[in-house]
């Protein structure tokens, strides 16, 4: 049986060599025929925590590495556009 692939985007990387990974799908609903997205989140094993938020991923089904971890990274689909800086307001009140 094949293994299950699945792209989605890391949430979080705080864990170490762990990253959560939000994967959304499309499906139609049942009653009213709108497409709405559904998500899920899933634990990916990373091995070398290379990975960080934001980053879109490919995870594959592995054997249960811990209670809650069954898959792992395989690679990087596209990098995150980076982090969010935060700007130094006293600076430039003190200035004006």
């Amino acid at each position: 049986m094949p293994k299950r692939i699945l792209i989605g985007t890391v949430t979080s990387d705080k864990t170490d060599k762990t990253v959560t990974v939000k994967v959304e799908r499309k499906v139609k609903h049942p009653l009213y025929g709108k497409i709405i997205r559904r998500s899920k989140k899933y634990h990916a094993h990373d091995e070398a925590n290379a990975y960080h938020i934001g980053d879109t991923v490919r995870i594959e089904e592995t054997r249960p590495i811990s209670k809650t971890k069954t898959w792992a990274v395989i690679d990087r689909v596209a990098a995150s556009k980076g982090t969010a800086v935060d700007a130094n307001l006293d600076a430039e009140a003190s200035t004006n």
